[in-house]
């Protein structure tokens, strides 16, 4: 079992704009936001507002806002050819991933010495299928496909499997299997119980030896290559996994250990803070007020936020600091107290990440923003072959990420979601601003536009045959009877 932390996905640095960008800002009051070069109009995110299926309001527009500046400065980087690979600005925006890897080496460290785990005969367990772990080759079948198309997909299987062996396994997979979330791993699916996988993926994988690779195997999602991990690629995991209780158990002494020895206090004020922080989170990231104490040194808040920006659902964190009880969010000011205090004893234990481990984060992050640029299209090789001057290159790259937004808001394109961690080197190494007030502008803007979208459709919708007042009553029958 892995230890639970907060999740953590986003950087630590955000941009402090010069004062001259914060002039022209004020100055500019009809600009909603500024990225790079580029500005967003008052009237045109009004007019995206009002293209949006979602109703207009300041949180739409606020999100539709630092969405527009995101893929603006991402134009804006691949125009000036900016690989986004500094080094030392990658590991700033990898902060929080990096604290997350350093706690779980060292809760793994620190597990080490818990009493009370069943060792004994761990690799002949392993053997006989207590639990398993394979790394598979996808390659999908997509539905309905035709014979011939499965016919074609199962040969390229068949000439991939031939080139496959215990050595280059995992390079061909990242390279070839159409399964992305394993792929990344070098095709790894960890530990899994029995009864987890399909019934033909199991049985492939029951039938082999650790360290054996089988024939191409096929299943409801396509064919698979399959290789049973070897005991010592899993043996850590493995016996946490048998010993899944015991070790929960052993954590939550670990970490009750923590907290009660680690002289946690919180301020007086600290909730009333955090409460109004809420409204602008972002305007806090480098406040710095204390909310709580411990052994690990101050909790700011601008240290809080940066964990908050480690949540892929930082909205909903957002959204409860504003509305959960004030139980909750005290508790939630204890959980980051505790991140910092398990990251406290990595930094004292001297526990950090090699230079393979560094390397492989920096290349994942690179990978991710040669992503994002081929989906806005943008990418520096497309915006080389149109423009030749830098200008230029900026110019298409702007009016390539304006066109994409557009069709994001009429429903033709995909949401393109980038990650904080990319997010925060961006906006710390280019220029950016969002204009607030402006945005409350563009909001009554984009309501007044659909009132009049709507009272244009009310008024050019054909009559309907279908008579709208209440039916008439019934004639009555003559039944030929005679009035007296």
């Amino acid at each position: 079992m892995t230890l639970r932390f907060l999740p953590l996905a986003a950087a630590a640095m955000v941009l402090i704009a010069c004062e001259g960008f914060k002039d022209a800002m004020t100055a500019h009051v009809d600009v909603a936001a500024k990225a790079g070069s580029q500005e967003l109009s008052v009237q045109r995110l009004g007019s995206l507002l009002a293209q949006a299926k979602v109703p207009a309001n300041h949180e739409i527009a606020s999100t539709i806002t630092n969405l527009w500046v995101d893929y603006e400065l991402l134009a804006d980087a691949a125009a000036h050819q900016d690989s986004l690979t500094d080094p030392k600005l990658v590991d700033q925006a990898l902060w929080s991933v990096i604290a997350q890897e350093r706690m779980s080496k060292w809760h793994d460290q620190h597990a080490k010495t818990y009493t009370g785990m069943d060792t004994t005969n761990l690799a002949q367990r392993y053997e006989q299928g207590e639990m398993l772990a394979a790394s598979h080759i996808l390659l999908t079948v997509p539905p309905g496909a035709s014979q011939p198309v499965k016919d074609s997909i199962h040969k390229k299987a068949e000439a991939l499997r031939r080139q496959v062996t215990e050595q280059n396994f995992a390079d061909l997979a990242r390279k070839n299997s159409q399964d992305p979330s394993s792929a990344a791993r070098g095709g790894s699916l960890g530990l899994f119980p029995k009864g987890m996988m399909v019934k033909q993926f199991e049985d492939a994988v029951l039938a082999l030896k650790p360290g054996e690779i089988s024939p191409v195997v096929e299943t409801q999602f396509g064919y698979h290559i399959i290789r049973r991990s070897t005991f010592p690629e899993v043996k850590d995991d493995f016996g946490r996994q048998v010993n899944q209780d015991a070790m929960r158990h052993a954590d939550s002494l670990w970490i009750l250990g923590l907290e009660n020895n680690g002289n946690v206090k919180l301020r007086d004020n600290a909730l009333s803070v955090l409460r109004d922080a809420s409204k602008d989170l972002d305007a806090h990231s480098n406040d710095d007020v204390v909310l709580a104490t411990s052994n690990a040194g101050p909790l700011t808040l601008g240290r809080l936020v940066k964990w908050i920006d480690a949540y892929p659902q930082k909205q909903q964190i957002e959204m409860g600091l504003k509305q959960a009880p004030d139980t909750q969010v005290t508790e939630f000011i204890k959980n980051v107290e505790r991140n910092e205090l398990v990251l406290h004893e990595a930094d004292s234990a001297n526990v950090q990440l090699d230079s393979a481990d560094l390397a492989q984060l920096h290349s994942r992050f690179s990978q991710a923003v040669t992503a994002l640029w081929d989906r806005l299209g943008v990418s520096p090789k497309s915006l080389a072959d149109s423009g030749k001057t830098a200008g230029e290159r900026e110019r298409i790259a702007a009016t390539r990420a304006d066109q994409y937004l557009d069709k994001l808001m009429s429903q033709q394109a995909q949401y393109i979601a980038v990650p904080p961690p990319i997010e925060e080197l961006l906006r710390a190494k280019y220029a950016w601003k969002v204009n607030d007030a402006a945005l409350t502008s563009a909001t009554d803007q984009a309501n007044k536009e659909k009132a009049k979208q709507d009272s244009a459709r009310a008024k050019n919708r054909p009559p309907s045959e279908v008579p709208l007042g209440p039916p008439p009553a019934p004639a009555k029958r003559d039944t030929g009877a005679k009035k007296p």
